[in-house]
């Protein structure tokens, strides 16, 4: 349905059609009626707690046009648009489908398109049906019984993309840009998806938090730079623990001892601001300071300690491999494949491992956040990856929609061989990973997530199997 806030007016001043014509135009979108963009605003916001609308656009950028295909592409489903109640006459579609009027466009189910149209109607506020889904995968623009405009999604959506495509080829690198535009090609991509080995619901966890008389203390370790502390903390103190912060100046000062902490996790961000490559200058903070390498190399010794480094911190904890046993096979992280900072919902699969923090998970496939610039695996020796893989020290690896281990961009955000990003010892005690569970750990912070999830997202098993692990 088109919310039409310009009453037909169709202006076409300052439009994106006009600077494409290199025009100003003369009569631009304006706010006409005051009182009815108040009264959109409150059937939009009280018809969304109805739950009557599946889907909104607002069409002040780019038009119908846009608002239209946007939803397509972001659906994968097909679009009959009619115009005939939109103009007089087709010499001034372009004029309907390009203004940027206020108004928007939502989607309604067919049972509630009356209830909808008569919100509207009651407050005079001009809506009309203009598209209906098919299930062809086009979207074709009819005016009186003709199609005047039409193509496949994939096509469209081609188009809309190219000029992104262009400047990400010459600005990052090109065989990634190519792998990320081709991808469109795929009609049948399922997009993420949520396939889970566990119930969520279930906290494996809950009978030892009940029963316990302490919370076991966790440091959440951090330097200059790194940011990703708060979430983590909320993370570990939501599954049972007792977090706290530690800067590396305090260990260093002698202020901390990480004698009395059965857990440690180093946090995300950007230590000396990366200058010094991925986590390294904050792990040669360590090495070459004898009471910090005494410190970490007491903790890693104890067998009832566990450790977990994410992002920048799991850079950090890989160049700690000669304090931490078992690790000797375990890669540094470089630049991206792609030449870029990568910040997107990824997807990937729990391994078959050996780590304390992801058991009972193997087999999960689910999305994750990754915000990294160097993320990309790099081996010693060639085979490396095969003996993590026979001492089961693979713990995530990238899928692509399908399910797949991928090296392929954007699924595989930074071109890791195999797809690996998470990695574990030998005993299970210590796992680091590039993505952010902590990010996830409550559906809420999902920008996708299947509807049945409830309050509690699947990464929280990861910190309530900390809990639990320990007893």
């Amino acid at each position: 349905m088109l919310i039409d806030l310009g009453a037909g007016q169709n202006r076409l001043g300052g439009s994106v059609l006009a600077q494409v014509y290199n025009q100003l135009g003369s009569s631009v979108p304006d706010v006409d009626e005051a009182a009815k963009l108040a009264s959109f605003f409150d059937i939009t916001q009280t018809l969304n707690a109805e739950g009557k609308l599946l889907a909104y656009h607002d069409r002040s950028d780019g038009g119908l046009f846009a608002a239209l295909v946007e939803m397509s592409f972001a659906s994968h489903l097909g679009l009959d648009v009619e115009l005939s109640g939109l103009v007089q006459d087709q010499a001034t579609l372009a004029a309907a489908l390009f203004n940027e009027e206020l108004g928007a466009v939502v989607q309604v189910d067919n049972a509630d398109l009356d209830y909808v149209l008569a919100a509207f109607a009651s407050e005079g506020v001009l809506a009309s049906v203009v598209a209906t889904l098919n299930t062809s995968d086009r979207i074709n623009f009819h005016y009186k019984g003709a199609v005047v405009l039409g193509n496949s999604r994939v096509d469209w959506q081609r188009v809309w993309s190219e000029t992104s495509y262009r400047i990400q080829a010459l600005r990052d690198n090109p065989e990634s840009a190519q792998q990320e535009f081709d991808s469109l090609l795929d009609a049948a991509d399922p997009g993420l998806h949520s396939r889970l080995t566990f119930d969520i619901n279930d906290d494996v966890a809950a009978d030892i938090v009940a029963s316990a008389t302490t919370k076991p203390k966790i440091a959440v370790l951090r330097e200059q730079g790194v940011n990703g502390h708060v979430e983590m903390a909320a993370a570990f103190l939501q599954a049972g623990f007792a977090p706290f912060d530690v800067h590396m100046s305090d260990i260093l000062s002698g202020r901390v001892s990480l004698d009395g902490f059965q857990g440690l996790v180093a946090c995300g961000g950007f230590s000396y601001g990366d200058v010094l490559g991925a986590g390294e200058g904050w792990a040669k903070s360590i090495l070459f300071n004898p009471v910090a390498r005494e410190q970490f190399s007491r903790f890693f010794a104890r067998t009832d300690t566990f450790a977990l480094g994410v992002c920048n911190g799991c850079q950090m904890l890989s160049n700690l491999r000669e304090l931490i046993p078992g690790t000797e096979h375990w890669p540094r992280f470089v630049r991206n494949e792609s030449a870029q900072f990568e910040a997107r919902l990824v997807q990937v699969e729990v391994q078959r491992s050996n780590s304390v923090l992801f058991t009972g998970m193997e087999g999960s496939s689910m999305p994750i956040v990754v915000a990294h610039g160097e993320g990309q695996t790099e081996y010693r020796q060639s085979g490396d990856i095969d003996q993590l893989r026979e001492n089961s020290q693979i713990a995530l690896q990238y899928v692509d929609n399908y399910g797949a281990a991928t090296e392929r961009y954007p699924f595989n955000p930074n071109g890791s061989q195999a797809g690996v990003t998470g990695l574990t010892s030998e005993d299970g005690r210590v796992t680091i990973m590039m993505p952010h569970p902590e990010r996830v750990y409550r559906t809420v912070q999902h920008s996708w997530h299947p509807a049945d999830w409830a309050e509690q997202a699947p990464w929280l098993r990861l910190f309530q199997n900390a809990r639990k692990w320990l007893g």
